[in-house]
């Protein structure tokens, strides 16, 4: 790679993490040349982040064209004030501070919506295959995805081309469909003075849920207050090692999947929905146990188009950075 050749930069700010990488442009698929991961918390802004990046060896001195970044929050009139970060991300100011000739902000779903027709087979897991329409007509494309919150996008097939179009879906309000989550939702409402999806479908929609399945004391005996709660609730249930934490994770991953299938009616997704997020890698197996699928498809009548929709799993843990690539690549 020539020094002088013009890269691009791209970011996926995340509430927990954010991944910088530095691209050479290709068509379909940017190629990476160097990607480092950050703790978001442990900087005080995006420009301070991305100053330390381009100390980086294998970044320094290159000549940067255009910048992306996928940021967790609506972005308006190019600037995002973070939703589980305290921060307020400012393409224009991040353009003046490093001289970038175009930078350019979008929905970290948005993003990651930006990916999805490059990705590979190998870098999907198929929960279910559902019939594709052929050709162009596929129609529209649908993302969920679970992490430190709850993200929405969708992919607009637009006479066979793809527009990422962003949301705030999940903040809408949970619908509970049965006793407990009923009780789930009175609980939330209680504590928090209004149940949004993102309050059921992230980690910390995780600790909430344990709170209703467990009436004594939990037999793998998690601290609730750790940060890295979640992870152990989750890793507890696919162990079996506490009847609560098994119910806990079973009501989400219910609750993902009647969110998900919500979600496609939205959309008419008939070109497929996808999952991605941190959460689902790392639950695969009770994503897959078909729990997910049966409430995905469980909305008569129109049960019989959801379960013609194929559904994926997104394993390639970079996708969200991948996808502000693949934008920033086909800016004109």
């Amino acid at each position: 790679m020539s020094r002088m050749t013009r890269m691009l930069l791209a970011g996926d700010i995340g509430g927990t993490k954010t991944l910088l990488g530095l691209f050479e442009p290709a068509a379909p698929r940017p190629r990476p040349v160097a990607v480092r991961v950050f703790g978001t918390l442990d900087y005080s802004d995006l420009p301070s982040m991305i100053a330390e990046f381009l100390q980086d060896d294998a970044v320094k001195g290159v000549a940067i064209a255009t910048a992306c970044f996928g940021v967790a929050g609506p972005v308006i009139d190019e600037a995002a004030e973070l939703t589980n970060v305290p921060w307020k991300v400012d393409a224009r100011h991040v353009a003046a501070r490093f001289t970038f000739a175009r930078v350019m902000l979008l929905n970290d779903l948005q993003a990651l919506a930006c990916a999805v027709p490059v990705l590979e087979a190998s870098e999907v897991h198929v929960l279910q295959d559902g019939e594709p329409l052929p050709g162009n007509n596929i129609g529209n494309i649908a993302l969920i995805a679970a992490g430190t919150g709850l993200g929405e996008a969708m992919l607009l097939n637009v006479n066979g081309r793809f527009i990422p179009v962003a949301s705030e879906g999940g903040h809408a309000d949970f619908s509970a469909r049965t006793e407990r989550e009923m009780a789930l939702l009175r609980d939330v409402t209680r504590r928090h003075g209004r149940a949004d999806v993102e309050r059921v479908l992230s980690g910390p929609g995780l600790v909430n849920l344990f709170s209703i399945t467990h009436a004594g004391a939990c037999a793998a005996h998690i601290d609730v207050s750790h940060a890295d709660a979640p992870a152990a609730i989750s890793t507890a249930a696919l162990e079996r090692r506490c009847d609560g934490c098994v119910a806990t994770l079973d009501m989400f991953v219910e609750a993902y999947g009647a969110e998900a299938g919500n979600l496609a009616l939205r959309t008419v997704a008939t070109g497929g929905v996808f999952v991605g997020g941190g959460i689902a890698p790392k639950i695969l197996p009770a994503l897959a146990n078909g729990s997910f699928i049966r409430a995905f498809r469980a909305k008569p009548p129109l049960d019989a188009m959801l379960t013609a929709m194929p559904v994926k799993v997104i394993l390639n843990p970079d996708s969200g950075l991948l996808g502000a690539a693949v934008f920033a690549a086909s800016a004109p």
